[in-house]
């Protein structure tokens, strides 16, 4: 049975990012449906569907399911490996996972997914945010590093879920100029190269000018 998948406008919705990709490495059938984002929460198209007012929302053989970890979720039920196969670090997975989705505000909040973004660096980034990029910096090496080399992709040479939550980052990454040191700034370029990952680039471009939201 054929699902639906509801996304936001693909050149900003992050949370849409992250669940797409896992239900995409799943390989679970659905129909994408996506919704121009307004801006400021303005979206009452998404407010009338989504149980929770926000994308991405996937409904799938019976079963409703909002906020984009929980769609992760979701598709490793299909695709177990989409978790790392051993505990430890299955357990550092879900919780740098977990960490991306109640985190972060700051990098969030001051550099906004834009994929048509030219890429350059901030002006003058402030004490909040250069504390908030540390962080988040020291949270990838430490996954990249685990096994005490590097690894292709955050726990491994595949991509996990872990991957999925953090890869709006690596586009956050280049279009601001963050610093993040080599190792970081490594996977970023690996995460962007990802066929998935150059798809969601291509099909944004191709969203109707009426749909971008001119971020400054």
């Amino acid at each position: 049975m054929t699902g639906t998948l509801y996304l936001g406008s693909r050149r900003y919705s992050s949370w849409s990012l992250r669940g797409w990709l896992a239900i995409r490495l799943a390989g679970i059938d659905v129909v994408e449906r996506v919704i121009p984002l307004k801006g400021q929460g303005r979206t009452t198209e998404i407010h009338a569907l989504s149980p929770n007012k926000l994308v991405p929302y996937l409904q799938h053989e019976g079963a409703d399911i909002w906020e984009s970890l929980a769609i992760c979720e979701y598709a490793a039920e299909y695709k177990p490996s989409l978790w790392p196969e051993e505990r430890g670090a299955r357990a550092h997975a879900r919780s740098v996972s977990a960490q991306m989705h109640a985190g972060f505000r700051v990098v969030r909040q001051t550099c906004p997914m834009d994929l048509e973004r030219k890429s350059k660096p901030l002006v003058d980034m402030a004490a909040d945010l250069l504390a908030d990029v540390e962080l988040l910096k020291r949270t990838l090496e430490n996954a990249l590093m685990r096994t005490g080399e590097q690894t292709r992709y955050l726990f491994g040479s595949d991509l996990t879920i872990a991957d999925c939550m953090y890869a709006p980052i690596a586009i956050r990454v280049m279009n601001y100029q963050l610093p993040v040191g080599a190792i970081v700034m490594a996977w970023c370029e690996t995460m962007l190269d990802h066929p998935l990952m150059r798809e969601w680039a291509n099909l944004a471009y191709q969203e109707p000018d009426e749909w971008r939201l001119f971020y400054s």
